[in-house]
């Protein structure tokens, strides 16, 4: 293990993300009572901009009269690209009326460090002028060639930031890729195109103590698609997926959540390794195959999810 190492984000259940735009109102209480983990209220691409200011307010209210802790949910707000004038009233009004109710802000279009820095500098000022006791996150949408030519940069961007999405549609405009599927597959292409951008991202986020998230799978009647696409992130280590749909939440926490013969084997190896560290031994055998501190260290990762699903489904 190298002298040099990153601490690992606070970690939050990240299943499911569902996209609540924050100019419809009567989505709000669904979306509190639904079964995806994380919900972002949106103020960027699913608002037009002539209903930006008042999905604000919307949100604002929401965020104060609702009760989304008690119902397991982690609340976060999509903010306004900072190339636009609604960015620093998105921070401002939010963080200013109900910053303490925020977990994280999502900045979308992150093309380099210093556009974290800006929306850092801006909540460091509001919570302390505001007396916000807890810190609120930060997360980004990597989805531009920029973004991925920088990621690696912008992980270590903030202290506030805990995870990395990846926005496939945006990221296929600006590469230019020859597609109108939002995270579907190309037939011409020979395999998975978004699987380097998802590789890399992921290999950023684990570097850095961050969670790497999969963005959208536009077409929420085909479940089978979404149900692929989610696998072949869980395979690269991804934690969990958007839901443009209420549909795709129960799809995407069954992909992410560890199946129980997983979570079983898990804690019998990290048993066997017990045993054997008390019998003096750095490896053992289970099921006739060896397992070592390696092996110890992914059935860990494996357990810690399972414990994090069962305290959610407690709370």
């Amino acid at each position: 293990m190298s002298h040099t190492q990153y601490a690992p984000a606070r970690p939050r259940l990240q299943r499911s993300e569902l996209a609540v735009p924050g100019s419809n109102v009567k989505l709000f209480e669904k979306a509190l009572t639904g079964a995806a983990d994380y919900l972002f209220l949106d103020l960027e691409d699913a608002v037009a901009p002539d209903d930006k200011v008042a999905a604000r307010a919307n949100i604002i209210q929401a965020l104060n009269d609702l009760d989304w802790a008690g119902h397991g949910k982690t609340t976060s707000i999509r903010i306004n690209g900072i190339d636009t004038h609604y960015m620093y009233r998105d921070v401002v009004e939010i963080v200013e009326q109900a910053g303490h109710r925020l977990d994280t802000i999502l900045i979308p279009k992150v093309g380099t460090p210093s556009d974290v820095y800006l929306i850092d500098a801006l909540v460091t000022q509001i919570e302390q002028a505001m007396g916000i006791e807890h810190r609120i996150g930060l997360e980004v949408l990597i989805e531009t060639a920029l973004g991925m030519a920088n990621v690696e940069a912008i992980a270590q961007a903030s202290p506030r930031l805990e995870a990395m999405h990846f926005g496939v549609a945006d990221y296929a405009a600006s590469c230019r890729a020859r597609t109108v599927s939002i995270g579907g597959l190309t037939p011409d292409y020979p395999g998975d195109q978004w699987h380097m951008a998802l590789s890399r991202m992921t290999v950023a986020c684990r570097a850095y103590g961050l969670r790497p998230i999969d963005g959208p799978y536009g077409d929420f009647n085909d479940p089978d698609g979404f149900v692929a696409s989610a696998k072949r992130g869980a395979a690269l280590g991804i934690e969990g997926k958007w839901a443009i749909h209420p549909s795709q939440i129960e799809l995407a926490n069954d992909v992410f959540s560890p199946p129980d013969s997983e979570v079983a084997r898990a804690r019998a190896i990290l048993d066997a390794l017990e045993e054997a560290q008390r019998a003096g031994r750095g490896a053992a055998q289970l099921e006739g195959r060896m397992i070592d501190a390696a092996s110890a260290r992914m059935a860990e990762n494996v357990v810690r999810t399972a414990e994090a699903i069962t305290t959610k489904s407690g709370s």
